[in-house]
């Protein structure tokens, strides 16, 4: 099972940044699950919420600000950590370890996506990056565009928790999914995740802190665990 770092090891460092993303190499994490979404000016920023209230106190809305504006956003001061500053998603691609697995979630609750799918698969082909990518989504037509846009790259269904889970389980997640599948932690049944394995699926479970269910998971059979403390993580489960 591999343990990637929930927005970098965002228990020790700002979500999405850069300083999370290397404190996640620190902890001997395996890779890292980030967040992708377009913004005003058409780049591709690492960035979780639509607007920065929550993280830089800044109404600003991700998709109609510019890059420009977005750079100069402090989002680590109000999550308690040092001042820190959303990425592009070029750079932190480039900043990580060759031997990192980087699961890449489009964050797009539009039915248009400004180009978001297209985007990313660009970035990550001219890096050579596809064998050590996977694309997640919530939104299935995210996944849909991604697979015209790139077909040979690995896509996998979030489940959202809060919706049912009869249609995206057994109608949603064969159509979009290539590779994997992403319910929440405590969706995951010995069951369920046997019926995915069989079916061909990976099953990428998030997001775990606690040592026992990190452990049960792995005797499930589940491929990636997504956590905030990796290396808490690993010690436990070694």
């Amino acid at each position: 099972m591999l343990l990637l770092a929930h927005r970098g090891a965002s228990a020790h460092a700002p979500e999405n940044t850069l300083a999370a993303f290397q404190e996640a190499v620190a902890q001997g994490a395996d890779g890292v699950e980030l967040d992708a979404m377009v913004c005003g000016s058409g780049e591709v920023v690492v960035c979780h919420d639509d607007f920065l209230d929550r993280l830089a106190g800044e109404p600003w809305e991700v998709r109609r600000t510019s890059w420009e504006r977005l750079r100069r956003a402090d989002v680590g001061t109000r999550l308690g950590f040092a001042p820190a500053r959303i990425p592009l998603l070029a750079d932190v691609l480039d900043a990580l370890p060759t031997h990192f697995l980087v699961n890449i979630e489009l964050k797009c609750d539009h039915f248009e996506d400004l180009g978001l799918a297209r985007k990313v698969a660009r970035l990550v082909e001219e890096r050579d990056m596809a064998d050590r990518v996977v694309i997640s989504s919530f939104n299935p037509l995210c996944l849909f565009r991604m697979a015209a846009a790139a077909p040979t790259l690995r896509r996998g269904f979030l489940i959202d928790p809060d919706k049912g889970w009869g249609l995206q389980a057994h109608a949603v997640t064969p159509l979009v999914s290539s590779h994997s599948v992403h319910p929440y932690h405590a969706q995951c049944t010995p069951e369920r995740v046997e019926g995915w394995r069989e079916r061909g699926l990976r099953v990428a479970v998030w997001t775990v802190d606690d040592a026992q269910r990190a452990r049960a998971l792995r005797e499930m059979g589940v491929s990636y665990l997504i956590t905030n403390t990796p290396r808490a993580v690993r010690e436990a489960l070694a």
